[in-house]
C-alpha cells in the first residue's frame, strides 16, 4: 500500500485515496474531514483515532470535531476498567481539548462526568471548580446540578457543605435542597440556622410550593425535637415569636415550645408553658391540641415514674411524688370544661350563654359564682352581646335571691334597670322579673310600686323605636310592662286604677285586641257593661281586619248575650259595620251570628236574607258548606219547597264538584216530594257536567232512579244521554287533542318535533284557539235530533235494556227484537 509523504507508519488502503487527495485540496475544509471520518467509521479505532489527530492538528479550534472525538474516545472504553492507562489518555485529549474549547459548557460537563465515572474524587472537584471559572455565570445553571449531585454523594459530607455554601450564594432560592441535604446528614444546627434565615426573609419564595407558616413549622419541629444538636439558635425566642406572628394556629407552636422542654429534660418548664398556652389560646382547636398534648404528657411522667417506682423496688403507696403527678392529671382533667368555657369567653367575651355555663360549672362554690356574675355583667356590652344580656342579671338577683339575701337582689335589679340595653324589650324584662321577685316573697305593694314607677312617662319622651334614645326613655312604651302592671292592678289594686291603667294603654296606642277584650272582660266583671263595649268601640277604631276579628266575635257575642233582642237595630247595626269591609276569610261566623240572631230575635225573611248574603260572600270553599247551612235553615223555617231557588242557585254559582252533589240532593228532594218529572230534569241538566267515566256515583244513582219511577222509554233517553256525555268528553280530550296536533304541524311543521311541556305560551294560546274553532264547528255541523225519537246505540246490548225495562215495569209487554232492529236501522247514528 501507498504512503503519504513517504512515511511508512501511515499506511492506507486504495480506497482512502479519494478521501486523502481531497483532504489535500481542502486541509481546512471540516465537512471534507467529517467524510473521511465516516467513512472509516468502521475501521480500525487506532486508524480513526490518527485521522482525528491530523483533523484536529488542520483545525483544531472546530468544536465538532474535538466533540466528535471525545465522545468516540470515550465509547472505546465503555465497561473497561477504570485502572487502564487509556482512561489516562482520554482525559490527557480532554484536557488538550479545553485548552481551545475552555468556552464550550458541554466539553466541561462531559469531561466532569467522565471523571466522576473513574472516582478521581480531588480531581473531579478541582475539574468542576475549573469549569466554574471558565465558563461565563450563564452558562453555571448546566454545571451545578451535576457538581451538586456528584458532591452529595461523597462519603465526607463537608465538601458538599462548602461546594453548597458556595452555590447558595449565587443561587439562594434554593435554600430548601441544602436544608434537606443537612438534614440528611444529620447537620441540624446548620439546617436550623438556614431555615431560620430562610424563614426571616419575607421575599423568599419557597420552590416546594411551602408557605411561610409551613416553613415556620418546619423550624420548629426541627428545633424543637432536636434540642441537643440545635445549639446556636435561642429556641424558645424563635417559637414565641411565631406565636406573635401567627395568631390563627397557634396550638401546634405551643406544643413544638413544650416538646423542646421537655426533650431538654425541663419538665417543669414545660408544664408552665402548657399552662400559658391553655391560659391564652382563643379557639377550640388550638385548646383541643394543647390540652391533649398536656394530658399525654402528664401521663407519660406518671408512667415513667411508676416504672422507676417499680425497678427500685419502692412502694407506690408511699411515694409522694407519684400521689402529687397523680393528683395534678386528675385536677387538670377535672378542669377542662372551665378552660374551654374560658376559651370561647377569649373568642368572645360578650357570649352571654357561655357566661351562664360558666356559672354552671362553678355551681355549689358561691363565692366563684358571685365573681363570674360580677365579671360578665362588667365585661358583657349590651350593645355587642350575643344572646339576652339582662338574663345575667336576672340570673345574678335570683341566686341573691335563692340566698334569702333579698336586699342584694334588691340592689342588682335597680342597678341592672340602669343599663343602657340594646333593645327596650331586655329592660322591660328586668321589670317584670322585679316586680315579679316582689310578688314570690309576698311583698305586693312593693311590686306595684316597682311597675308603677317603670311605666311612669319619662321627662324626655321617645318613639319605641327611636334606637337614638336610650331604653330607659322608651320602656314606658314596653307593653310587657303595662300588661303586668294591668294583672297587679286587676288583683290587688282598685277599679279606678285598673282601669285608669287599661285606659293608659290605650291612650299610648300600644294596645293589642287580647289588651282590648281583657279591659272589657274587666268592665263586665265589675257590671259596667256599657263601658265594656265602649272599650270594644275604642279597640275597633284602633285596629283592621284581621288584627279586629277576634274584638268584633266577642263585641257581638257578648252584646246579644246581654240584650238578647231588646236592641235589635243596635244590633244589626253593628253587624252591618261588622261586615263593612270584612274579609271574605272571617265572614261566615259573623254572618251565622247575624243569622242566629235574627232567627231568634228577628224576621225570618231578614234571616234568609243574610243567609243569602253570606253565601256570596264567603270564601268560594266555604260556599258549599254555607249552602247547606242556608237550605237547612229554610227548610226548617219554610218548608222544604222553598228550598228549590236555593238549589237552583247554589247549582249555578257552585264548582262543579259540589254542584253534583247539590243536583243530587236536589234531585232525591223532588222525587221525595213526588215530582218524578222535575227530578228527572235535575239528572239530565247534572249529567253535563258529569263524566261517566269518573262519576260513576251518579250516573249509578240516576240509573237507580229510573229503574224505581221511570219506564223503558226514560231509561232509553239516560242511556242516549249517557253515551252522548261521554262522546262529549271523548272529542273534547282525543279529538280536540289530535285535531290541534295536525292543524298546527301541517301549518308549522315543528309541533311534532316538540316534546311535552316543551311549546311555549304563545303555541299554546295558538292550540286553544283553534280547538275552541274546532267545537264551534262541529256544534254548527251536528243535526239536530227528532223530537220524540229515541235512539239506542248498537253497542248497548238488548239484554241489558230488557233487564232494565223489566225492573222499570214488569208488567210491560217486551220489545220485539225485530222491531228494534228497524228503528236502529231508520235513525242511523242521529242522537248523538
Amino acid at each position: 500500500m501507498p504512503s503519504l509523504n513517504g512515511k511508512a507508519d501511515v499506511m492506507f488502503e486504495d480506497d482512502d485515496l479519494p478521501y486523502e487527495e481531497e483532504i489535500i485540496r481542502n486541509p481546512y475544509s471540516v465537512k471534507c474531514w467529517m467524510r473521511y471520518i465516516e467513512f472509516k467509521q468502521n475501521g480500525p479505532k487506532s486508524t480513526l483515532n490518527m485521522i482525528y489527530e491530523r483533523a484536529l492538528k488542520e483545525l483544531p479550534g472546530s468544536y465538532k470535531l474535538w466533540y466528535n472525538y471525545l465522545r468516540e474516545r470515550r465509547k472505546q472504553v465503555k465497561g473497561k476498567c477504570i485502572t487502564e492507562p487509556a482512561y489516562e489518555e482520554i482525559n490527557n485529549c480532554h484536557e488538550r481539548a479545553l485548552v481551545f474549547m475552555h468556552k464550550m459548557p458541554r466539553i466541561w460537563l462531559d469531561y466532569c462526568q467522565f471523571l466522576v465515572t473513574q472516582c478521581k474524587i480531588t480531581r473531579s472537584r478541582r475539574t468542576f471548580d475549573r469549569a466554574l471559572r471558565a465558563l461565563p455565570v450563564t452558562q453555571h445553571p448546566r454545571i451545578w446540578p451535576l457538581y451538586l449531585r456528584f458532591v452529595r454523594n461523597l462519603p465526607l459530607p463537608e465538601t458538599a457543605i462548602r461546594v453548597y455554601r458556595r452555590y447558595l450564594k449565587l443561587s439562594p432560592e434554593n435554600a430548601e435542597e441544602y436544608i434537606d441535604y443537612l438534614r440528611s446528614v444529620g447537620r441540624l444546627d446548620e439546617a436550623a440556622v438556614r431555615l431560620a434565615a430562610v424563614v426571616n426573609d419575607e421575599s423568599f419564595v419557597s420552590k416546594e410550593g411551602k408557605s411561610n407558616y409551613q416553613l415556620w413549622h418546619e423550624l420548629c419541629d426541627l428545633i424543637s425535637q432536636n434540642p441537643d444538636k440545635v445549639t446556636s439558635l435561642n429556641v424558645g425566642a424563635i417559637i414565641r415569636g411565631g406565636l406573635t406572628r401567627f395568631t390563627d394556629q397557634l396550638g401546634k407552636l405551643w406544643c413544638s415550645l413544650a416538646d423542646y422542654y421537655i426533650r431538654s429534660g425541663h419538665f417543669e418548664k414545660a408544664r408552665d408553658v402548657y399552662e400559658e398556652a391553655i391560659l391564652t389560646v382563643v379557639t377550640v382547636r388550638d385548646f383541643t391540641q394543647v390540652f391533649d398534648s398536656y394530658a399525654h404528657f402528664e401521663e407519660s411522667m406518671i408512667a415513667a415514674k411508676m416504672e422507676t417506682t417499680a425497678e427500685m423496688g419502692q412502694d407506690e403507696d408511699d411515694d409522694i411524688d407519684l400521689e402529687l403527678r397523680l393528683a395534678r392529671f386528675e385536677q387538670l382533667i377535672a378542669r377542662r370544661p372551665l378552660l374551654l368555657n374560658s376559651v370561647l369567653l377569649r373568642q368572645n367575651p360578650h357570649n352571654v350563654h357561655e357566661w351562664h355555663k360558666r356559672v354552671k360549672l362553678y355551681e355549689g362554690n358561691p363565692r366563684q359564682i358571685i365573681n363570674t356574675y360580677t365579671e360578665a355583667v362588667q365585661t358583657v356590652d349590651p350593645m355587642k352581646a350575643t344572646g339576652k344580656p339582662h338574663s345575667l342579671w336576672v340570673s345574678f338577683a335570683k341566686f341573691y335571691e335563692e340566698n334569702e339575701q333579698l336586699d342584694d337582689a334588691r340592689t342588682i335589679f335597680e342597678k341592672a334597670t340602669k343599663v343602657n340595653y340594646k333593645q327596650v324589650d331586655d329592660l322591660a324584662a328586668v321589670w317584670c322579673e322585679y316586680g315579679e321577685m316582689e310578688l314570690r316573697h309576698e311583698n305586693y305593694e312593693q311590686a306595684l310600686r316597682i311597675l308603677r314607677k317603670a311605666t311612669a312617662i319619662p321627662s324626655k319622651k321617645a318613639e319605641y323605636f327611636d334606637a337614638s334614645e336610650p331604653v330607659q326613655n322608651r320602656v314606658y312604651k314596653s307593653l310587657k310592662v303595662w300588661s303586668m302592671l294591668a294583672d297587679l292592678e286587676e288583683s290587688l289594686g282598685t277599679f279606678q286604677s285598673t282601669k285608669a291603667v287599661y285606659d293608659r294603654i290605650i291612650d299610648l296606642r300600644i294596645a293589642t285586641p287580647q289588651i282590648i277584650i281583657n279591659y272589657a272582660m274587666f268592665l263586665e266583671e265589675h257590671n259596667y257593661f256599657e263601658e265594656s263595649f265602649k272599650a270594644y268601640e275604642r279597640g275597633i277604631a284602633l285596629f283592621r281586619w284581621p288584627n279586629v276579628y277576634d274584638i268584633w266575635n266577642t263585641y257581638l257575642t257578648k252584646f246579644i248575650d246581654r240584650y238578647g233582642g231588646k236592641k235589635l237595630e243596635r244590633a244589626r247595626d253593628l253587624f252591618e259595620q261588622a261586615l263593612d269591609g270584612c274579609p271574605a276569610k272571617f265572614a261566615k261566623t259573623i254572618y251565622l251570628l247575624y243569622a242566629k240572631l235574627e232567627e231568634e230575635y228577628g224576621l225570618a225573611r231578614h234571616a234568609m236574607a243574610v243567609y243569602e248574603r253570606a253565601t256570596q260572600a264567603v270564601e268560594t270553599e266555604e260556599r258549599h258548606h254555607m249552602f247547606n247551612i242556608y237550605i237547612k235553615r229554610a227548610a226548617e223555617i219554610y218548608g222544604v219547597t222553598y228550598t228549590r231557588a236555593i238549589y237552583q242557585k247554589a247549582i249555578e254559582v257552585l264548582p262543579d264538584e259540589h254542584a253534583r252533589d247539590m243536583c243530587l240532593r236536589f234531585a232525591d228532594m223532588e222525587s221525595k216530594l213526588g215530582e218524578i218529572d222535575r227530578a228527572r230534569a235535575i239528572y239530565s241538566y247534572c249529567s253535563q257536567i258529569c263524566d261517566p267515566r269518573v262519576t260513576a256515583n251518579f250516573w249509578q244513582t240516576w240509573k237507580e232512579f229510573e229503574i224505581r219511577h221511570g219506564n223503558e222509554d226514560t231509561i232509553r233517553e239516560m242511556l242516549r244521554i249517557k253515551r252522548s256525555v261521554q262522546a262529549t268528553y271523548n272529542t273534547q280530550v282525543n279529538f280536540m287533542s289530535s285535531q290541534m296536533l295536525k292543524a298546527t304541524t301541517s301549518s308549522t311543521g315543528t309541533v311534532s318535533d316538540l316534546a311535552p311541556g316543551q311549546m311555549g305560551i304563545d303555541d299554546m294560546k295558538m292550540l286553544e284557539q283553534k280547538a275552541q274553532q274546532l267545537a264551534a264547528e262541529a256544534e254548527q255541523d251536528k243535526p239536530k235530533p227528532k223530537e220524540k225519537i229515541l235512539f239506542v246505540r248498537s253497542d248497548t246490548s238488548r239484554s241489558e235494556l230488557a233487564e232494565l225495562s223489566k225492573q222499570a215495569n214488569p208488567d210491560e209487554i217486551n220489545i220485539d227484537d225485530d222491531d228494534e232492529d228497524e228503528d236502529d236501522e231508520d235513525q242511523g247514528p242521529e242522537g248523538e
